[in-house]
This record gives structure tokens, C-alpha cells and sequence, in this order.
């Protein structure tokens, strides 16, 4: 399982070309796309060599990989960009591999999720809310995507979504009613016009809308940790006592008067735990 670039060529590994130069067969989500990647590092590689393993045939085409392993053939698996078999086609591949009794060996490389991670600065390293939650793309129709953020609201850690430009402004929309949680748009990361921004959810279709280069490229999108307010033993129990009586906005303002705590953490607090009892 060979990780390629996600848009500069020059983030191929060393051990990447050597493999891709070994290999007997090239099994690829897209043909004609690895092959003028191939191309761009000099690996010459005929059509008998690449084998099409997509989300539409890869049960199948797992199949041709096994006899092929079976043979003796060293046989090579990337996907268009990046680490397959995490948002890509490949994890239906390995599971065959290994049914079979043949080994699947990783070779790590670039990923659009850790790249984004990395300059968010969006996981908590608590111990309760510590790391982060790989989610993807969200469903496509407006009730269900509603209803997924609906319960993403409630979830304290890092979520890490992504999303293709063509529904990037649908999705920024949806998210509003995250409002002042921090998310991260990561966009073309990379390449030439990559572009990290960090925006309350309620401000993303706004900066989207400023420019019309904002909504093209792939995009990872964080959902930072929901803040917490700190248990001083009078914050939250002031929280707890005025939300039993009054509506969760009055509650929060009236908790962050008397206690000097943040607003926005504890409305975040509060509508975490408003979300836990939902569930």
C-alpha cells in the first residue's frame, strides 16, 4: 500500500519509487492518472502492468491482485493521491489480501488528513478529550447531513471531515449551526494556491463567498474541540443550576455574569451537555 502526493510531486518517499519501480504490477484507482504520475518520475511501466482497483470493482479486482500475489508477482497498490484505504479505495483490497493469507505491507507517505492536522492546531492533547475523529464526507442529502452534524455538535475532540469543492458551500451552510465552534478549512494543501483559514462555524459561507477561488480544490475540514469550562467547583454548578430553570442562551449569559467564565465556553459546555442527554 504505496502513499503518493497529494499535489507536489516532490513528497513521494524514496522508498515510493523504489517500490514503484519493483513492482511487477501497479494495481491504481485510476490507470491513466498513475501512469502520467509514473511518468513524472521516469518509471516506465506498460498497460499489462496497471490494474484498475476502484470503489466500483475493487471486491473483484481484489481477486486479480491475490492470484497475482499468488503467482509471485510483487504487486504495488496506490490511489489517485495520497494514503489509500482510508478515504480511498484499498481497505476492501487489504481485507482480501489478508484473507488469503498474503501480507500487506504499509508504506507511509503523505495524507491530507495529517497534513491539515498539523498546522490546525486543532487537537486537544487532554486526557479526556485528547486526539481527533476521522469522519470523511458527509452524506450527501440535506436531512441526513443535518442530522450528522447534529450529532458531531456533541462531540468533544477534533472531527476531521472532508469535502469536494462542488458541496463545500453546502456544507459550510450546514455547519452554521455549529456557530462560534473553530473550524479549519484546509484547501488545495500543497499545491500551488493551498489555503489554511480558521473562522467560527457561523462565519465559513461568508469567507467562502468573499472569493470565488475560496471554493475550488479538495478541502479538509476541523471541527476544533469544543471548549470546557474548567470544573472550579462554582462554574459549572452555577451552569447546571440556571439551565434547570431557564432557556440555554438566558442560562449562559447569566453563568458567564456571575462567574466571570467565558461565554462561549459555556455555551459550549452547555449544549455538549444538552447534546449527551439527546443521545
Amino acid at each position: 500500500m504505496v502513499a503518493t502526493p497529494i499535489g507536489n510531486l516532490a513528497d513521494v518517499t524514496l522508498r515510493a519509487l523504489h517500490v514503484l519501480q519493483m513492482a511487477d504490477t501497479v494495481a491504481c484507482e485510476d490507470t491513466r492518472h498513475t501512469q502520467s504520475l509514473l511518468r513524472a518520475y521516469g518509471i516506465d511501466k506498460n498497460t499489462s502492468q496497471l490494474l484498475a482497483v476502484h470503489q466500483h470493482n475493487e471486491a473483484e479486482a481484489a481477486q486479480n491482485v491475490v492470484q497475482r500475489l499468488q503467482q509471485g508477482q510483487r504487486v504495488a497498490y496506490v490511489s489517485d493521491a495520497g494514503t489509500p484505504g482510508v478515504s480511498d479505495p484499498g481497505a476492501r483490497l487489504v481485507a482480501a489480501v489478508q484473507a488469503a493469507g498474503l501480507r500487506a505491507l504499509p508504506l507511509p507517505g503523505a495524507s491530507s488528513i495529517t497534513t491539515a492536522l498539523s498546522v490546525a492546531g486543532a487537537v486537544a492533547h487532554s486526557a479526556e478529550h485528547g486526539g481527533f475523529v476521522f469522519v470523511g464526507f458527509l452524506p450527501v442529502k440535506n436531512a441526513e447531513r443535518a442530522s450528522t452534524i447534529a450529532q458531531l455538535a456533541g462531540e468533544p475532540r477534533c472531527v476531521v471531515l472532508l469535502e469536494a469543492p462542488h458541496r463545500i458551500g453546502e456544507l459550510a451552510q450546514a455547519l452554521a449551526v455549529l456557530g462560534e465552534r473553530t473550524v479549519t478549512l484546509a484547501r488545495e494543501l500543497t499545491k500551488q494556491f493551498e489555503e489554511v483559514v480558521t473562522q467560527p462555524a457561523q462565519a465559513l459561507t461568508a469567507w467562502l463567498e468573499g472569493a470565488p477561488q475560496r471554493s475550488r480544490g479538495e478541502f479538509v475540514v476541523l471541527l476544533h474541540p469544543v471548549p470546557v469550562a474548567a470544573d472550579d467547583g462554582e462554574s459549572l454548578r452555577v451552569l447546571r443550576l440556571l439551565l434547570a430553570e431557564l432557556p440555554l442562551k438566558t442560562a449562559v449569559r447569566l453563568a458567564a455574569e456571575i462567574t466571570g467564565t467565558s461565554r462561549n465556553v459555556l455555551y459550549d459546555t452547555a449544549l455538549t451537555w444538552k447534546k449527551g442527554e439527546e443521545g
